[in-house]
């Protein structure tokens, strides 16, 4: 309002105002003076107004009521001229916004005057408007008067002031509104505390408000109110008012200010409360109205649908829906159903096509429709209303197709039109409508079963511009052009799916784009920590915003497939129908776009069904109608059993008409199993056809499986449009082979090459699909032509080569990633290749061999001669091709192998194994023709082609070759192939140089490519320099066919090994012979070993034809065990002859363990041929190691068992017994040394590992052979004894080599073996031989060489080093071992021998009926004993004999024949062991004494002690047959025993334990008193009572009583001792005596019994003499007790009967006189 205030503004105001109110007084001056007075001060009084203010309109505003009175009250006279110029005057005020509140109130009562005198109402409505437009000085009631007076000039009779009010009312409310909008702007930053919205009770204020809200507030209200025909309550004095206006008005508020409702809580509580109910209640009689339905059936008249309020209506519910959506949800819901249903068959035409045109303004809103579908279609038990929009159409749509063909008699007057009859009127009445010009020939249209709708051109793509809901003016039902409806209703499908299509993509590409950056900064590397410190924090925000975007994409995602989900259905029934309908091509291009949009967008989210039915929908376009396509029929049939309701209708899916009215374009054969007459194509077919060839060519990534679908149609198409594949695949017009020919017109002649050219470019833009969907279409292309392969099964008509031809065209494009797809594009072809119809295996054939050399020729990235691996992956399917029999693709494949050797021989590289290897894909049983021809092929490339192919190859031809030799169809090619190998060689020999070069050069590639890779070079025999390895795969090829099933090739084969190795084996670098003796020799060993030992027992009759088979050689185990004897042999020649080659080789050592171990397995083979054999190789190959040198003694310990350290080989010595361990030095010197001078020492150390070894191995040759077996039965292998000496016999000499290392461990072990094979019993029909009769006491040779082994040991030990003789206890051990045979003899596992006679009665048993006899072991054992006799009396005082308790030993060994006595097995064995122990102990006794100090001997004297006694008071009972010269004889031994004991033991008891002397005394004293046997008769008694013996051991007891003179307190410490006994002895027996005696009565006691007491009573009476005579210091006062204690005992004996007895206490009584009387003084203390 800047203009109207500045000065020269103001000043041209004053004067214009003192103009008005001259003029005014002028007018009045005659009539009306009161005016003219109040003119005249009014002048004054502006005039006062500026003198007295400087801000004149602000003092204007304030007096403004007394400067506006003049003119209002000019204004009462009612005078035309006066009111105007007074009007004019107040409006000039208010445009300069100088009227107050007050003079406005009073200006708005004085217009109501003048409208209610219907006075200058144009005026009025003017100045209205400047008074409210200007400023806001006018509110509430005064503004509510203003509104009034306009609505009331609405409604006067004249049209131009009704128009002119309506024009005002319009603006006023938009006034109002739009000053609560700058309210709400100026209060935007205060914030109020809201007030609960209270509800009807108070209409009339709304105290939450502020002014101008309450003024629009109170507006709107009423506005509702009048329309609803109800009485306002704030516009007072209305009259009357019209619905349709007042709806406009509330349309043109909801419209225009849509935030005022959304902000203020009120205004949305009236939306809620007011408008919607009142929506609703006028919709009624539309929703009741049934077109067509008589009134009689009704009780009330039914009200008609008006259109002008019905159309106003749908414009409001537009905009609610459009602006108040958010807010009004439930509501929106039913506004959406009332449009639903306003589109039923049975509403009015016009209803319907404003229903239309209303649902089409939703359509052009995809976000509106996607809030429809969160809100309804995404709740639980809501309404599905997005989908029931879209159905609604569908079904809407087919309505206007099912056009009943009766009349419409009960159509109201202005359906006219929509009548098939007066179509064409019509439309040509209506140019306009339809948009186009005349002079068109044929309508677009769509027809259906004979209905004929035309299409008009309604609207812009994209925007709804309605025609009806226009029509503001009319007040009756326009009439609807035919055909409006159906195109409105196709235009919504048609934005329908342009809008969601391009939001739902516009979103989803957001997504992918955020999705990809925000995976790129999750998938940063990793950074320092420090970095990763100051990121983490970042990274955190980043994260949270991350998942945050995530879980909205899920959101959004859901709502996206709801949407697709809610509406495709309906959306594809409609389509579909449409486009069976469409006969107008750009109308059908539409649909078609539409259904490929919503293929592409399902395909996109990944909903398969709803996809898959759409590219189906278009694959059935393409085809003729009702064709038979199974794909097809089963999707639809899944689909159609969908069927969904509309409005409870239910709607199938309408399949398409048959009678189309296209124009047909092309006549053919359907491709089908059983001819069916032909089918035709129209240019529609065609179209849908370029659409599927677009969408499969632009969407193919999202096709997935359904390029099934697609492929299947165009597949069909193509094969009833006659179209051939040719050269690479691209499909040409071509005749068909047989049939009616397909018939095609001009039209589509010119068409062809352009689909054949776009199905070509389909699959060349195969190549920008991802690797997913690359696979898909693959594997579609492989499922179509299984179906063709199918068909084509049992006949041979022309198959559908479609498939086929595009996987060779899929497969062409793709070549720069052909890896990815080549394997299971190949596979399938390879598949098609062995298809019985011979069209098809050709074409199959035909795209294999084409891919194959395409690949070959592409320029791959790297290049195929760098790229091995993917030069292999494309020639394998060549190698494939030889798994399939039939001849003709067989005959395929060479040519493409010749083709390929033309074209890329020279370039073929590491090809030429797969090609080689086609070659030797011959199996044995394809027949000897094709092997005979192959075998000419290798022939011809071993002549032509050996010198042209890179050397690496050639050991290829030499295995190719070898596996000819295996081919066991005919003998003769085998042993050809086996010539062909010689002259292999001989080529080698010629060319070797050149061979050489070029292999080493090769090599020296490879080496750094793997060293770069930094892996090992991996080629068979590394790292033999290549030249050699070739050579070493000719021996490995003859080596496999050493072993070859046939004895004739096994034999000529092995000839032709030793033989070549014998004539070209000088060509070898002398590293090689290393792989010769490992990789060759070897490997052929081990291979005949296994053969041989798992080779058939069974036996066999002939050897084909006539020929007689010895009986040696009958079974394939025999004929394999000459096959192994002979190879070990040959092996063992080699190692003899070529010895000067071998052992300079670093791990020589390691080949002569591994020669050993077969050696060893020969051995150890249950083939008596193969194991003496094997012993005969053994005793071989150990002429060839030379002997240790006697001038250069080792310098080393003797355990020098070292390895020499290995350079080359792969295996290392594992040897079962000896760990090779580096002790010493001389094992690292010489590692110092190169290989070109070997130190001097190395030979002898190289030799002792060899002997070594050699022992190793005979060791376990040995200790295996003599293990017993574990179960026993008739099959038990048990080794045989010619065997097992020449085992024992091969020790002697081994061990003159290794004597100096030979150790205590190995002293063990041999042990072990002597055991055992001792212990091997004789199988009963070889006994006679082996065995002695038992009478003789002969060794058999086993135990000769047995003990003649330990002999040499023995020998051995005595002059060797100190170190060696500690060895001796171990063979004393193992000789007493061998003693105790003579008891025990040795058990071998479990098995059951019998004795070779029974020890006692020598009877000889030799035929028993046991299978294995065991051996008599008494002489053996007896021999041991006497050597370890003449052992020990050598070896009694060495250290190592003393420390290890030998002599211990031997007594404990000897006690067992000791204490068996009368029990052994032969009775020479215990005389031949008591005379042993007395040799023994005299010499081992003074050792003992001697060591007495040292603990060395404290276990034996327990052990002599137990001997003694278990010897001389044996529990065996001398036989019967005993004569008394014998057993006087055997009492001299016992004899012999005590007297060892009174001179060698008790003497010197002061070096012998305590414990010991007591034990001897103990028994002396049992011997002496209590010796007799029970067993004899009264008549021997005295004889055997033993009195020699008993007499023996009391006088040594005595002897030991006393001695003259005490020399050491031990010696008067043993005489006490043995007194103490004996006189303990003494009163024990009596007493006993004395007893019995009582007991007895007038029984006389045995005999023995009073033998002994009379025995004792002698004793005493010795006794007491006997300390009479000895000096009386040496007698202890104990010891004189005890003789003064027995005396009473004695006394009580003499009631005794016995007079023998009498006599001899007689005796014992007498000395006791000298005990009357003390003895001297000076004894009195027992101490001198």
């Amino acid at each position: 309002m800047a203009g109207t205030s500045s000065p020269e503004a103001v000043k041209k105001l004053l004067e214009n105002m003192q103009g008005d109110l001259r003029s005014l007084s002028l007018e009045c001056r005659k009539k009306f003076p009161p005016v003219k007075e109040a003119a005249e001060s009014g002048i004054i009084k502006v005039k006062t107004i500026t003198a007295r203010n400087s801000d004149i309109l602000a003092a204007l505003k304030e007096n403004s009521s007394e400067v506006v009175q003049p003119f209002l009250m000019g204004c009462g006279t009612k005078e035309p001229k006066i009111t105007q110029l007074c009007l004019a005057a107040i409006q000039r005020l208010m445009s300069h916004e100088v009227v107050s509140e007050a003079a406005a109130g009073n200006i708005i009562n004085m217009l109501w005057q003048l409208m209610e005198n219907s006075l200058e109402e144009l005026k009025l409505l003017q100045t209205v408007l400047v008074l409210l437009t200007t400023n806001t000085v006018v509110h509430d009631e005064a503004l509510s008067k203003a509104i009034v007076l306009c609505f009331r000039l609405h409604f006067t009779k004249d049209n131009i002031t009704n128009n002119t009010a309506a024009a005002t009312v319009r603006q006023v409310v938009t006034v109002v509104f739009e000053r609560v909008v700058a309210e709400d702007e100026r209060y935007k930053d205060v914030i109020d505390q809201p007030v609960a919205v209270q509800g009807n009770s108070n209409r009339r204020s709304v105290s939450t408000l502020k002014p101008c809200a309450k003024d629009a507030y109170m507006l709107f209200q009423d506005l509702c109110q009048l329309v609803n025909a109800d009485a306002p309550y704030w516009l007072v004095g209305m009259t009357e008012m019209t619905r349709t206006f007042g709806l406009e008005l509330l349309e043109s508020v909801l419209n225009d200010f849509p935030q005022v409702f959304l902000q203020h809580q009120e205004f949305s509580f009236l939306l809620k409360e007011r408008v919607c109910p009142l929506v609703i209640k006028l919709f009624s009689p539309n929703i009741k109205f049934r077109q067509g339905s008589s009134t009689s059936s009704s009780p009330a008249p039914v009200e008609k649908p008006y259109f002008p309020i019905c159309m106003r209506l749908l414009r409001v519910v537009s905009v609610l829906i459009k602006q108040f959506y958010s807010l009004l949800v439930t509501e929106c819901e039913i506004f959406l159903s009332l449009l639903v249903k306003f589109l039923d068959a049975d509403k009015p035409q016009w209803l319907r096509a404003v229903a239309v045109e209303s649902i089409h303004r939703l359509c052009v809103q995809p976000q509106l429709l996607r809030s429809f579908c969160q809100s309804y279609d995404m709740k639980q038990h809501s309404t599905k209303v997005f989908r029931d929009i879209v159905n609604a159409l569908g079904s809407f749509i087919q309505s206007l197709f099912l056009v009943p063909s009766t009349g419409n008699t009960s159509a109201t007057p202005n359906q006219t039109g929509s009548n098939a009859s007066g179509n064409t009127g019509t439309a040509q009445t209506n140019p306009g409508v339809l948009g186009m010009g005349g002079g068109a020939t044929v309508l677009p249209a769509f027809e259906y079963r004979g209905t004929w709708i035309p299409i008009l051109n309604v609207t812009v793509q994209g925007s709804a511009k309605a025609t009806y809901l226009e029509m503001l003016d009319k007040v009756e039902p326009p009439t609807i052009p035919e055909g409006y409806a159906m195109s409105v209703a196709f235009h919504c499908l048609l934005d329908l799916v342009r809008g969601i299509t391009t939001m739902i993509e516009g979103e989803l590409g957001e997504a992918e784009t955020v999705s990809q950056t925000t995976t790129e900064t999750t998938s940063l590397p990793a950074q320092s920590s420090e970095q990763q410190d100051l990121q983490s924090v970042s990274d955190q925000s980043e994260k949270e915003l991350v998942n945050k975007y995530m879980y909205l994409f899920q959101v959004s995602r859901a709502v996206w497939e709801e949407m697709v989900n809610a509406c495709w259905c309906g959306l594809l029934a409609a389509l579909s129908l449409l486009l069976d309908a469409s006969t107008d091509e750009a109308a059908t291009e539409n649909i078609l776009k539409a259904e490929l949009t919503m293929a592409a967008l399902c395909g996109r989210l990944g909903l398969v069904t709803s996809r898959d039915a759409f590219i189906t929908a278009i694959c059935k376009g393409s085809l003729p109608p009702h064709y038979a396509l199974t794909v097809l029929n089963s999707t639809t049939a899944a689909l159609s059993s969908k069927s969904y309701s509309i409005q409870g209708q239910n709607v199938q899916m309408i399949s398409p008409s048959s009678e189309s009215h296209q124009q047909v374009v092309a006549v053919g054969q359907p491709l089908a199993l059983q001819p069916q007459g032909t089918v035709m194509l129209t240019s529609k077919n065609i179209q849908c056809m370029r659409t599927l060839l677009n969408l499969a060519h632009c969407h193919g990534a999202v096709l997935g499986t359904s390029w099934q679908l697609v492929l299947a149609t165009l597949q069909h198409l193509v094969w009833i449009l006659g179209l051939k594949p040719g050269v690479g695949g691209a499909l040409k017009p071509g005749r068909a082979a047989e049939g009616p020919s397909t018939v095609l017109t001009t039209a589509v002649m010119t068409d062809l090459p352009v689909i054949s050219n776009i199905l070509s470019r389909l699959f060349e833009s195969s190549q920008y699909l991802d690797d997913v969907s690359l696979h898909h279409l693959i594997n579609a292309l492989c499922s179509l032509s299984l179906e063709a392969m199918d068909m084509a099964y049992g006949n041979n008509k022309e198959p559908s080569l479609f498939a086929v031809a595009k996987l060779l065209e899929t497969g062409l494009v793709n070549m720069h990633r052909i890896e990815i797809l080549w394997r299971p594009l190949t596979g399938h072809l390879l598949e098609v290749c062995q298809h019985p119809n011979s069209r098809m295996r050709e074409w199959g054939a035909e795209a294999l061999t084409s891919l194959i050399k395409a690949g070959l020729t592409f320029s791959h990235d790297p290049p195929l001669s760098q790229n091995q691996r993917l030069q292999l992956l494309l020639l394998n399917p060549l190698k494939e091709l030889s798994n399939i029999s039939h001849p003709d693709i067989r005959i395929k494949q060479l040519e493409c192998v010749l083709q390929i050797l033309q074209s890329q021989g020279d370039i073929l590289g590491p090809g030429w194994p797969l090609v080689l290897g086609v070659m030797g894909a011959i199996r044995s049983d394809q027949g000897e023709s094709l092997i005979r021809t192959a075998f000419q092929c290798l022939q011809l490339v071993v002549t032509d082609f050996l010198p042209t192919m890179p050397c690496t190859c050639l050991q290829i031809v030499v295995e190719v070759a070898g596996s000819f030799g295996l081919h066991n169809q005919e003998l003769n090619i085998s042993l050809t192939s086996i010539g062909l190998l010689w002259n292999i060689s001989d080529y080698f020999f010629q060319r070797g140089e050149i061979i050489e070069k070029e292999l080493n050069k090769e090599e020296a590639v490879l080496q750094k490519q793997a060293e770069e890779k930094g892996v090992m070079l991996n080629r068979p025999f590394h790292p033999a320099p290549p030249f050699d390895c070739l050579w070493l795969c000719l021996y490995a090829k003859l080596g496999e066919l050493c072993v070859d099933p046939r004895p004739a090739v096994r034999k000529s084969a092995g000839q032709t090994l030793f033989s070549t190795i014998g004539a070209h084996g000088t060509l070898l670098q002398h590293s090689t012979w290393h792989t010769v003796i490992w990789k060759v020799l070897f490997h052929l060993l081990d291979r005949v070993r296994e053969s041989s030992t798992t080779a058939d027992k069974e036996k066999i009759e002939s050897g084909g034809g006539n020929i007689l088979i010895h009986h040696s050689r009958d079974t394939a185990e025999k004929q394999w065990a000459e096959t192994w004897v002979l190879t070990l042999a040959g092996v063992a020649r080699i190692f003899n002859t070529r010895r000067y080659l071998l052992q300079p080789l670093g791990d020589f050592s390691q080949a002569w363990d591994v020669l050993l171990d077969h050696i060893q397995s020969a051995a150890l083979s249950k083939n008596n041929e193969v194991s003496l054999a094997a012993l005969k190789s053994f005793q071989e190959i150990l002429q060839i190691v030379s002997p240790v040198r006697d001038s250069e003694k080792p310098e080393t310990p003797p355990a020098i068992n070292v390895s020499v350290p290995v350079v080359v080989g792969t295996t290392t010595a594992t040897s079962l017994g000896r760990s090779f361990m580096r002790t010493d030095s001389i094992g690292e010197r010489i590692g110092r040394y190169n290989g070109s001078e070997p130190p001097v020492i190395t030979d002898e150390i190289e030799d002792l590992n060899l002997w070594w070894a050699a022992w190793n191995s005979w060791y376990r040759i040995g200790s295996e052979s003599t293990r017993p077996p574990i179960t026993c039965d008739k099959l038990t292998f048990i080794p045989s004894q010619p065997f097992l000496t020449a085992l024992i016999q091969i020790f002697p000499a081994l061990y003159q080599h290794i004597k100096t290392g030979f150790s205590m461990d190995d002293l063990q072990k041999l042990g072990v073996i002597l055991h055992g094979a001792v212990s091997v019993p004789i199988s009963s029909d070889a006994s006679p031989f082996i065995l002695p009769s038992y009478t003789e006491a002969v060794l058999t040779s086993l135990q000769e060489a047995v003990l003649t082994a330990l002999d040499v040991l023995q020998k051995a030990i005595c002059v060797g080093s100190e170190s060696m003789q500690i060895m001796y206890p171990a063979i004393f051990d193992q000789l007493l071992a061998f003693v105790e045979f003579s008891c025990k003899p040795p058990q071998y596992g479990q098995l059951e021998t019998k004795h070779i006679a029974n020890a006692k009665y020598n009877q000889i048993q030799l035929f028993a009926p046991a299978e294995w006899v065991a051996l008599n072991y008494v002489p053996f054992a007896e021999r041991s004993l006497e050597v370890v006799v003449d052992l020990y009396q050598k070896t009694a005082c060495h250290k190592a004999v003393v420390t290890e308790k030998v002599l211990q030993n031997i007594i404990k060994t000897l006690r067992i024949p000791l204490s068996l006595k009368y029990s052994c097995p032969s009775e020479s064995t215990w005389k031949l062991a008591v005379s042993s122990l007395l040799k023994v102990l005299s010499i081992g006794l003074p050792v003992a004494r001697q060591h007495a100090s040292s603990g060395k001997f404290d276990s034996m004297w327990p052990e002599l002690a137990n001997t003694f006694e278990d010897f001389l008071f044996t529990k065996s009972t001398p036989p019967d047959n005993l004569s008394i010269q014998e057993f006087q004889k055997n009492e001299s031994i016992d004899v012999e025993v005590v007297q060892l004991i009174s001179t060698e033991i008790l003497p010197y008891a002061n070096f012998i334990p305590k414990d010991f002397v007591g034990q001897i005394m103990t028994m002396l004293n049992k011997g002496s008193i209590h010796s007799q046997s029970s067993s004899f008769t009264e008549a021997e008694i005295d004889i055997r009572m033993r009195e020699e013996f008993s007499k023996v051991c009391f006088e040594t007891l005595l002897q030991f009583s006393f001695s003259n003179k005490v020399t050491t307190p031990q010696e008067g410490y043993i005489s006490r001792m043995a007194l103490s006994v004996l006189l303990k002895r003494s009163q024990d027996v009596l007493h006993r005596y004395i007893e019995d005696e009582r007991l007895s009565g007038k029984c006389p006691l045995p005999r023995q019994q009073v033998t002994e007491i009379i025995f004792v009573l002698k004793a005493v009476s010795t006794l007491i003499d006997s300390l009479k005579k000895t000096q009386p210091e040496n007698v202890d006062a104990n010891t004189w007790a005890q003789v003064i204690a027995l005396y009473p005992t004695l006394v009580e004996c003499i009631t005794c009967s016995s007079s023998e007895v009498c006599s001899a206490l007689k005796e014992a009584l007498v000395p006791f006189k000298d005990f009357m009387h003390p003895p001297a003084p000076k004894v009195q203390n027992g101490e001198s």
